[in-house]
């Protein structure tokens, strides 16, 4: 595994100097956090050490995307074996007739935490970025729309960030979707431009969700 740059020189040895590294460049994670928590596992019993790092190193293999959705779900046990629905895809109390885009995991779970959205998702696993290559054809743009072919669907909220890469995201999609004869709303946001939807508290989350307007 490529290890992050050293923070420079240090008094603390160098594997333990290593891990503070390691836990430095996690996002949210400063170096006094990432010093903490690196002497919270030097002084934890081994069996929790061995239980992080069994975690850590199997995390990928233990979850796939929701054939729907992208949501992530647990690995079924046989290799060839098709992973299931999520639990929101699979909720037969949820509104079939709405689908809210998001950019990631994380904003669908941040939405989802608001109790407010009932609807189902789709997730995109990213938003277009020219300067950083990332185009149409690398998110889940395709699936999205062989989504839509669902006669059920009525509206598509469009929840990407209001960053600029957001709001092309945004008007893009709604060029796409319009012409299919589906309603087409956007996220209302009472929060700055250039703020990450992930890091919005729930009461402003509910009032984007339920502001919602035509795109």
């Amino acid at each position: 595994m490529e290890r992050p740059p050293r923070s420079g020189s240090s008094f603390f040895p160098e594997p333990f100097q290593d891990l503070v590294d390691l836990f430095r460049h996690l996002p949210g994670i400063g170096t006094k956090t990432a010093t903490r928590l690196a002497f919270h596992l030097l002084q934890a019993p081994d069996g929790e050490r061995q239980a992080l790092a069994d975690s850590v190193s199997s995390l990928k293999e233990r979850l796939l995307p929701c054939p729907d959705c992208r949501n992530i779900v647990s690995r079924p046990s046989g290799e060839t074996v098709m992973p299931s629905l999520c639990a929101i895809c699979s909720d037969p109390a949820r509104d079939p007739s709405i689908l809210i885009v998001v950019e990631d995991i994380q904003t669908l779970y941040s939405i989802e935490k608001s109790g407010e959205f009932r609807g189902r998702y789709h997730v995109l696993e990213g938003r277009l970025s020219p300067l950083e290559g990332i185009d149409p054809e690398k998110l889940k743009i395709r699936e999205l729309l062989a989504r839509l072919e669902n006669p059920e669907i009525r509206e598509v909220v469009l929840a990407t960030s209001p960053t600029t890469e957001g709001e092309a995201t945004a008007l893009y999609l709604s060029r796409l979707v319009k012409p299919l004869g589906i309603r087409v709303s956007r996220i209302a946001f009472g929060i700055p431009v250039g703020l990450e939807i992930e890091y919005v508290d729930e009461i402003t989350l509910i009032r984007a969700v339920e502001g919602r307007h035509p795109f």
